[in-house]
């Protein structure tokens, strides 16, 4: 079992940059695929993107291709979500998500069986 623990949340312009962290308890993380979700008032949660184990795969939704890195260090049980040139739509609350069994990297929330608290991401027009 792991416990996770998101922040780096906070307000930011448009076009600027912020880094989420999820610090994840325990001594198997690098036995966990883990991914990053995010909700809007009022929307379902939405993929963002997920990492395999390693950090040697990655995959992400279309509209933060090319903006946002996902990167973990497995030393220190931690999973990152760089965001770079945020937009007022990417508010949201982001969670983490970790899963143990899972032989490719998901993109449903139901395929995840560990979730963070969430943090608050906010993007000013």
């Amino acid at each position: 079992q792991v416990q996770l623990v998101e922040s780096g949340g906070g307000l930011v312009q448009a076009g600027g940059s912020l880094r989420l962290s999820c610090a994840a308890s325990g001594r198997t993380f690098s036995s966990y695929v883990m991914g990053w979700f995010r909700q809007a008032p009022g929307q379902e949660r939405e993929f963002v993107a997920a990492i395999s184990r390693s950090g040697g795969s990655t995959q992400y939704v279309d509209s933060v291709k090319g903006r946002f890195t996902i990167s973990r260090d497995n030393a220190k049980n931690t999973v990152y979500l760089q965001m770079n040139s945020l937009k007022p739509e990417d508010t949201a609350v982001y969670y983490c998500a970790g899963v143990r069994d899972l032989t490719r990297l998901g993109v449903r929330s139901w395929q995840y069986d560990y979730w963070g608290q969430g943090t608050q991401v906010t993007v000013s027009s």
